[in-house]
């Protein structure tokens, strides 16, 4: 039987995985550079987070207007993050598709492998509709579609060559260190990010942990295991319209702007 990979790509649990995805977007050098230059993302964490949800959410559940509203405001914020090469800068530019590239398949690898610490390995139908499924997460964009490996074994060769190089700059680890210990932001926000850090740092690979700053010992690899064999029990037992509200939520939010008028729409564009 086809595991029901539509429930997956709902679930409220990839939250635990976005720190994740984000320290890997910025531990490629032209990206932080590009976010260091242009992102407000350490003043207001929560909407940016929000915004890049909402894209997902819409370019797999959504309507044609809704995916083509989530496109415009991503194109329109990716509009002044560029720089073009010179002598202290190896410049950036939010539009090339090499780096789209890799921000939807830090997306894919941070949603499979939470997926698979709840529910256990995919079997290779529901594993690869959900590869298809992320393959049109950055093809909505600039990213041709030749360009997202062909298969998911592909994508492991591509996944390995590039984190086997992956080194943040200075940058990067600004942006970075500020989304992890903020120091302005609301108080709740403050209060989950011990527990946010600590699943962060356990779902990064070691060399980034360490341009992070992120302490890793035995003890908190027990701690970190035992953490997930608690939510593989605890998390599948909510019900569906918990563990699926943050993307009713985003979809309820985006239609709402859509049908308040164009004008009102044109101005909830998702900043970098």
């Amino acid at each position: 039987m086809v595991q029901r990979t539509a429930d997956y790509r709902a679930e409220g649990i990839l939250l635990a995985g976005a720190g994740r995805a984000i320290l890997l977007q910025l531990a490629n050098p032209a990206i932080g550079r590009g976010v260091a230059a242009h992102s407000t993302f350490t003043e207001r964490p929560v909407n940016r987070l929000k915004g890049t949800l909402t894209y997902v959410y819409a370019v797999v559940y959504g309507t044609e207007e809704q995916v083509k509203e989530v496109r415009r405001r991503v194109n329109r914020a990716h509009v002044p993050v560029r720089r073009p090469e010179d002598g202290s800068s190896a410049g950036y530019n939010a539009f090339d598709p090499v780096l789209q590239l890799w921000v939807a398949a830090t997306l894919y690898d941070t949603a499979l492998t939470i997926i698979e610490k709840i529910h256990g390995p995919l079997d290779d139908a529901a594993a690869d509709a959900m590869y298809q499924d992320y393959a049109r997460i950055g093809t909505a964009l600039q990213l041709p579609p030749d360009m997202w490996p062909k298969d998911r074994a592909a994508f492991g060769r591509y996944w390995e060559d590039q984190v086997s190089t992956l080194h943040a700059e200075e940058e990067g680890v600004r942006v970075g260190r500020g989304l992890l210990f903020p120091k302005h932001t609301a108080l709740w926000y403050r209060a989950i990010m011990p527990s946010a850090r600590f699943l962060t740092a356990g779902l990064l690979p070691e060399q980034l942990r360490k341009d992070f700053g992120l302490a890793w010992s035995e003890r908190h690899q027990r701690r970190y295991d035992r953490t997930w064999r608690i939510l593989a029990v605890a998390y599948p037992m909510l019900p569906l319209r918990i563990r699926h509200w943050f993307k009713d939520y985003c979809l309820a939010e985006l239609e709402k702007d859509l049908r308040r008028s164009p004008q009102a729409a044109r101005h909830q564009g998702i900043r970098a």
